[in-house]
């Protein structure tokens, strides 16, 4: 690995050290290197806003690791992962700064082509939402093709986020890719029970409800994961169809995580008439505690309930969980 070690008691801070592995990433040689301050390797498009936290790092005696883009001998740029730490002697004043180097270019690549990437996946939403607001909008001998091109649309976001998946090479961004790919996946689903429904004006969430806890169970990594469910025909108007979709879509992926060693799953819903109760809870194998759930989740869950009046209820043990969610409706749309 990289190395250098710098001499905080001389003027300037300057490089008293460096290994081979440091002249072969840099192309310095190490009489090119003693007695100058490591900032001869940044150049014009070197953050300053970097480079001023390494500094103010030094100057405070603290570690830091982060990303600054480095120029080799040769003018060619390469992305450093620097880890720069204080070596502090038997008075506790520091005596050296060591610095360790990874040429991390690849990595920070990937991650501007994902940014990219889901930038261009958040304009074509953008777009093509626009696109079906105003579709929905014309007569209804266009629901053909208004069915036609949101299949098309989702087929594009959901084929672009598996080429991500399949790019990223950090484990957070390839869960946080999946976890977007299953909402895409829920808002298809939603989609195809709409269109596919004898009356477009509603939408059936009891059944909607029982094929994605079914869908999830089968998918488990738990072969012996059993599903026990009480379900009352349940409908919704089709405007809220997307919204309730997708706040039990969120539940359930927090409700499935795959650290948690699941045994059972039971599911209730039901209608009094007035509020859609539906009810998932689960049994763990063995007592596990509950890591917080991702802000991004919670932020979604919050605002898909505000917008359908619903309250999400949780009861979290170490044997298990249990969400509540009661969507309020009229009379006659509860149960038809």
């Amino acid at each position: 690995m990289p190395m250098a070690i710098t001499d905080p008691a001389q003027p300037d801070n300057p490089i008293v050290f460096v290994n081979e592995a440091f002249q072969l990433l840099t192309g310095y040689s190490r009489e090119e290197c003693i007695g100058k301050n490591c900032r001869f390797l940044q150049g014009d498009n070197t953050d300053p806003v970097a480079v001023a936290k390494v500094r103010k790092a030094v100057e405070a005696g603290d570690d830091i690791a982060i990303d600054l883009l480095n120029y080799r001998k040769d003018g060619s740029t390469f992305w450093n992962a620097l880890y720069l730490s204080p070596v502090r002697g038997e008075d506790g004043a520091v005596q050296f700064f060591f610095a360790s180097q990874l040429d991390v270019t690849e990595r920070v690549e990937s991650q501007r082509r994902i940014a990219g990437q889901k930038e261009q996946v958040d304009h074509e939403v953008r777009l093509r939402t626009a696109d079906l607001e105003a579709l929905l909008e014309a007569q209804s001998l266009l629901l053909h093709e208004v069915d036609h091109r949101v299949k098309n649309n989702l087929s594009v976001i959901g084929s672009l986020l598996r080429m991500q998946i399949r790019g990223a090479e950090e484990p957070v961004v390839r869960r946080a890719l999946r976890s977007t790919m299953e909402r895409v996946d829920a808002m298809a689903a939603i989609h195809r029970r709409l269109y596919q429904a004898d009356d477009v004006r509603y939408f059936e969430l009891s059944s909607f409800v029982v094929n994605l806890i079914q869908d999830a169970v089968n998918a488990s990594a738990y072969n012996s994961l059993t599903l026990d469910s009480s379900v009352q025909r349940t409908v919704l108007p089709s405007e809220k169809a997307t919204s309730a979709g997708l706040l039990i879509n969120e539940v359930l992926l927090n409700l499935f995580e795959t650290y948690l060693p699941l045994a059972a799953v039971k599911l209730d819903c039901h209608s009094d008439g007035k509020t859609i109760s539906v009810t998932i809870g689960t049994r763990l194998l063995s007592k596990t505690p509950h890591h917080e759930m991702p802000a991004i989740s919670a932020k979604l869950i919050a605002r898909l309930a505000a917008q359908l009046e619903a309250d999400v209820a949780w009861d979290r043990t170490l044997d298990g969980t249990s969400a509540t969610i009661r969507i309020p409706v009229s009379s006659n749309h509860a149960e038809t």
